[in-house]
């Protein structure tokens, strides 16, 4: 895949409102990587710097430049005109609020996605736990119905 992302770099080097760029993120770029959700490589991600989505089209070069030509801008503060009434009404309160409040809300969300992501960790290491503890049974059990003749 890197030759063909490459190569879509270099066919959107100077475009006006699409960016396609890199990050190592096990280097300079981890912390961008974890703010973003990176969680496996390679990840390709696409929209607006503050929400971006997972990209899970095809990953040769046709595909992704197919991809990247269909972009365009997005609803956002920037492009108003480009919103659901809901999505304005929404811009227009977060930028009614003032900065402390703002940052309140963000830090607020932030958290409760790390909680999110926090109570799934320890339910996915109990469910590891509890599949090992399975495996070691069955392993035993098998072990046992063999000891008792059935591997004569």
């Amino acid at each position: 895949m890197k030759p063909d992302w490459d190569k879509l770099m270099a066919a959107y080097k100077d475009h006006a409102t699409t960016l396609v760029a890199d990050v190592d993120c096990t280097t300079e770029g981890k912390s961008l990587c974890e703010t973003v959700g990176v969680e496996g490589f390679p990840t390709i991600k696409y929209g607006d710097p503050s929400d971006l989505q997972d990209y899970e089209g095809g990953r040769d070069f046709k595909a992704l430049k197919k991809f990247a030509d269909d972009l365009g801008p997005l609803c956002s503060p920037a492009n108003p005109d480009l919103c659901s009434e809901e999505k304005k009404k929404q811009i227009k309160e977060y930028m009614g609020m003032g900065a402390a409040k703002l940052n309140e809300l963000v830090s607020s969300k932030e958290a409760e996605i790390k909680k999110l992501q926090s109570d799934f960790d320890a339910m996915l290491e109990g469910l590891q736990k509890q599949y090992g503890e399975a495996q070691e049974k069955k392993d035993a059990d098998l072990k046992a119905i063999k000891d008792a003749g059935l591997g004569l």
